[in-house]
């Protein structure tokens, strides 16, 4: 039985709210800042109150862009990023599902020897092999293009070793009675394994889209046309003036911009996030 003790209640509730208060407050800063004019910005204090340019910094971030940031519309380095971070996202998913199908279910020689070469590549991020990989991109014309900022990045040793440690906790009976009934390995693949992993999917589509929406290096490095920024590029640009003051008010109006669209998808998908990763804990 339980023991109720309203204070411990209490506690529990003071202790959240002030976290909750913590995590939200800078982000209602950022919030309110993008609302003010560059004067109202550099007044000390600054309002914590939201000001009267919410529309004016908003709609001159989305349409026109910053003179600093290449003078691109935000709506333009947002799309690059999302299609970017889609790219990631499904193209890892689907080769790691692939390549753990094949090591678990299939025999062929040297199979456990391939799945550790793989799990060795985690030693090897993209900061390290970023050289060689700009090489291979550059020489297959991928410059300026949306293969070439999320083909480099798609292969994904973690996701192959989740999902193939999901693979073996899937009985053997459900391969026999798929065999019985006369189904192939595609339709075994298609019609059990993915629907049977589906929250694992989720969780890790959630990770994976953040994982490339935040990338900044590599965009840095393949793209040298305005149009192919990405929205942290975009940031990074704004912030880094030679010779003049950043416009403070329209680099916090698309920090909030850039925070929409991961925050849509964990939120859209915290349900399925949070099985996934309990299943991934088993």
């Amino acid at each position: 039985m339980v023991e109720h003790r309203p204070w411990l209640t209490f506690i529990a509730h003071a202790v959240l709210i002030f976290g909750a208060f913590i995590l939200a407050f800078p982000l209602w800063v950022a919030f309110v800042a993008s609302t003010q004019s560059a004067v109202s910005f550099n007044q000390i204090p600054m309002s914590l109150l939201p000001g009267g340019h919410f529309i004016e910094n908003y709609s001159a971030v989305l349409t026109r862009g910053v003179a600093s940031a290449g003078a691109v519309p935000v709506v333009t380095m947002l799309m690059n990023s999302l299609i970017m971070a889609m790219m990631i996202a499904v193209g890892k998913i689907a080769i790691s599902l692939l390549s753990a199908y094949a090591i678990v279910y299939f025999r062929f020689p040297f199979r456990k020897t391939i799945f550790w070469l793989i799990f060795i590549t985690l030693m090897l991020p993209v900061e390290v092999r970023i050289l060689p990989t700009y090489g291979v991109v550059a020489s297959l014309g991928m410059l300026n293009s949306y293969a070439g900022l999320s083909i480099p990045l798609i292969a994904s040793a973690t996701a192959t070793f989740l999902f193939r440690q999901y693979f073996l906790t899937v009985p053997e009976e459900l391969l026999e009675a798929a065999r019985l009934d006369g189904a192939g390995p595609w339709r075994f693949f298609r019609d059990i394994l993915i629907p049977l992993s589906r929250t694992n999917i989720a969780a890790l589509f959630v990770i994976l889209f953040i994982y490339g929406w935040n990338q900044y290096l590599w965009p840095l490095l393949v793209t040298t046309d305005p149009n192919y920024y990405t929205i942290v590029m975009g940031i990074q640009r704004m912030v880094t003036v030679a010779d003049a003051t950043p416009q403070w008010q329209l680099v916090m109006a698309t920090v909030i911009l850039a925070l929409l669209p991961p925050v849509i998808v964990v939120v859209g998908m915290q349900r399925l996030f949070i099985r996934g990763l309990v299943e991934i804990e088993k």
